[in-house]
């Protein structure tokens, strides 16, 4: 097919994802449930057959994407353990020269960058379809059995939303390069002459971009970093999590495949692997043709690129203390029922899992009256173990642990909070229905003080949480929005029945950086971030520098080159498109 007949192909699509975003209402083009997916049984059924078909058995299984250098198969790694099966999924990839990756996206980005900003990003509207017509369940096992995600979350999140997210980056992309007219005739007088210029605008990519994925959702941040560099016209090197790489091998070779069939050189897109004993990620960074770097994971390593990334731009998101202020609320019951849920899901391995909880030491207002602080923290812990008793329900919510140093994490803070303060609810292994060696764990609760700062000051990651007592609502505000702004947060939640409350929370979590959520309960998950209507992180506080989605995500991805000479009177001013 032409590449430009893609765009026609996705317009329909694109245009209401455009709509979306301009008016950030409710839209997918996507099933929101598995069962809701065309044909679903055959599908789910497809998908599994190709994830099983890249495991290895006695003998490990090569994965191959056919790279510019390429160490060959002594040169593999792989290290990808299903915290489902505790066992090797058996998987290899290949390492290759890094060099020779820059030097190949380099030499792609010619002709990608000359084609039309329509035609780039109706080809990537085309990976979007071909990873959800005939990829997404694939991708969703290989997510489920190296992130630990459950089924629906792995199809719900690191799937259809995450390829919301691709969309809207798009969407944003092409907004920003139509924002710059090719061309322009440009008139002026000077003394007795009248100067006529036509001027030509161009659009430069700045060269090569590295994305990182991370360990518990690879794909939800990856493919709008990616979509975000290739629809400005640059070439992309992924560098997966070494314990979750499958999901992004296989969107790396779609991507590759979708390119060449479009006419373009694959090696835009690359994939650049390690392994724990032998890391890359500081050499990619400060590799001289790195452009731009994406980055999601863990603090220490995103602060680490922020300040060693220049000259290449960096868009990071990592973690952080996000909070929960309880001071009155119309309905306790639901309040603790949503906070448990989202407590729970996906065993707080989320980076807008909530886990910092304050409340005044009095208590919380109620229309019955006060609830002390001790009966407060109870009846939570209690919606959280009435969640997990059940194993069929704890495993469609609480899934699994995606790595053993979070249960390591899970006694160390254990023995630390009952010497400090109180445990609330102790975590245990659930057995999962289906999964007999399934590495799982309910959730650690723990009552301390403001005094125990230096438990709760970071993000513990993995499902963590604390009640904090506090003075009273306002020193509970104070002390929520002081962590967002000095250990970085991503989500706050605050209940409050008093209107002025309210409003200071909104002007005290703005100034912090943390999306706020008002007195939400019910079915929906508090932390569910929407694609066109939420933006993800604000930039503003240590959780990361840049959000998904906006202008500011995908405007500095490319610079304006202009050149500008004489009018002839003999060619008509340029016209614009």
């Amino acid at each position: 097919m032409n590449p430009a007949h893609y765009f026609e192909q996705h317009k329909l699509r694109f245009t209401q994802a455009q709509a979306a975003c301009a008016s950030r209402h409710c839209w997918s083009p996507f099933p929101d449930m598995p069962d809701k997916y065309p044909d679903a049984a055959a599908a789910q059924a497809h998908g599994l057959a190709d994830f099983n078909a890249h495991l290895g058995g006695a003998q490990t299984r090569r994965f191959a994407l056919d790279q510019p250098g390429e160490h060959g198969e002594r040169g593999d790694w792989g290290e990808e353990v299903s915290p489902y099966t505790q066992q090797p999924l058996g998987i290899s990839y290949p390492q290759a020269d890094l060099d020779a990756l820059f030097d190949a996206g380099q030499r792609a980005i010619g002709a990608w960058s000359a084609a039309s900003v329509d035609t780039r990003i109706g080809v990537l509207m085309e990976v979007v379809d071909q990873i959800f017509q005939n990829h997404l369940f694939e991708i969703a096992q290989s997510v489920m059995h190296t992130a630990g995600q459950s089924f629906n979350m792995a199809y719900a999140g690191s799937g259809v939303n995450a390829l919301d997210r691709a969309i809207e980056a798009l969407v944003y992309a092409h907004q920003a390069m139509h924002s710059i007219a090719p061309h322009a005739r440009w008139e002026r007088q000077f003394g007795q002459s009248k100067i006529v210029l036509d001027k030509t605008y161009r659009l430069v990519p700045r060269g090569v971009a590295v994305c990182f994925s991370c360990a518990s959702f690879p794909t939800w941040n990856a493919w709008p970093s990616m979509m975000a560099s290739l629809a400005t016209g640059n070439a992309v090197i992924v560098k997966p999590h070494p314990a979750t790489v499958l999901p992004m091998a296989i969107s790396v070779r779609v991507f590759r495949q979708v390119l060449k069939a479009a006419g373009f050189d694959p090696n835009l897109v690359t994939m650049a692997t390690d392994n724990s004993a032998n890391p890359i990620g500081k050499l990619l960074v400060k590799h001289p043709k790195t452009a731009i770097v994406d980055f999601t994971g863990s603090v220490q390593f995103g602060q680490w690129v922020e300040r060693n990334a220049h000259p290449a731009l960096s868009y990071t998101e990592t973690a952080g203390c996000n909070t929960v202020v309880l001071e009155s609320v119309h309905d306790l019951d639901a309040v603790l029922r949503s906070l448990a849920t989202t407590l729970c899901l996906f065993s707080a391995q989320m980076c807008t899992s909530p886990q910092n909880i304050y409340v005044p030491a009095a208590g919380v207002k109620t229309p019955g009256g006060m609830v002390s602080l001790n009966e407060v923290a109870k009846r939570l812990a209690q919606s959280v173990a009435a969640l997990t008793q059940d194993p069929k329900k704890a495993s469609m919510i609480l899934a699994t642990i995606q790595s053993p140093q979070t249960l390591k994490l899970l006694d160390h803070m254990a023995v630390a909070g009952a010497a400090r303060g109180q445990i609330l609810l102790a975590p245990k292994t659930y057995g999962h229905p289906d999964f007999p060696h399934a590495r799982t764990s309910s959730p650690l609760m723990l009552q301390v003080t403001p005094q125990e700062r230096d438990l709760y000051g970071e993000e513990r990651f993995g499902p963590i949480s604390f009640v904090i007592a506090c003075e009273d609502g306002q020193a509970a505000l104070a002390h929520a929005s002081r962590d967002a702004h000095e250990f970085g947060g991503l989500t706050a939640f605050v209940y409050s029945t008093d209107d002025d409350f309210v409003a200071q929370a909104e002007q005290a979590y703005a100034r912090a950086g943390a999306q706020l959520t008002i007195n939400l309960t019910g079915a929906m998950p508090l932390n569910f971030a929407a694609a066109y209507s939420d933006f993800h992180v604000t930039g503003l506080n240590p959780a990361g520098n840049a959000a998904l989605t906006h202008l500011a995500f995908v405007a500095n991805r490319f610079c304006v080159s202009q050149s500008r000479r004489p009018a002839r009177s003999d060619h008509p001013p340029p016209i614009q498109t």
